[in-house]
């Protein structure tokens, strides 16, 4: 099953140190993610996932699935990412069984939505 990997490329992260007028770090984790898009999932980058106060953000989604937001993410969580996204593909219904998700998917989830029916 086919999902997508929305990653908010205008999300300037809660790190200490970021320089709000340098790269945003968003960025940073969309082109970490970009490099090697697992099979079945498209890497997509948008403007806002309205996160803002929980730093770099990504969302899950796909056609039937439920979709998620994360969030509190770094460039440093990249392998993680497509590591979730990779078994979110893999799903029909988008729920990826609780042991089976990397500890950031377990701990920095921020929503879940029902699928469109």
């Amino acid at each position: 099953m086919r999902a997508v990997l929305h990653v908010c490329t205008t999300c300037r992260g809660t790190q200490p140190g970021n320089d709000p007028e340098g790269p945003r770090p968003g960025r940073a984790l969309h082109d970490a993610l970009r490099q090697a898009p697992p099979q079945g999932v498209e890497i997509r980058p948008v403007e806002c996932l309205s996160a803002c106060a929980q730093g770099c953000s990504v969302a899950l989604s796909g056609p039937g699935k439920w979709s998620y937001v994360y969030g509190r993410l770094t460039p440093a969580d990249a392998a993680d990412i497509l590591s979730g996204a990779s078994a979110y593909a893999a799903t029909a219904d988008g729920i990826v069984p609780w042991r089976e998700r990397p500890a950031i998917f377990r701990k920095q989830s921020l929503a879940r939505i029902p699928p469109q029916e």
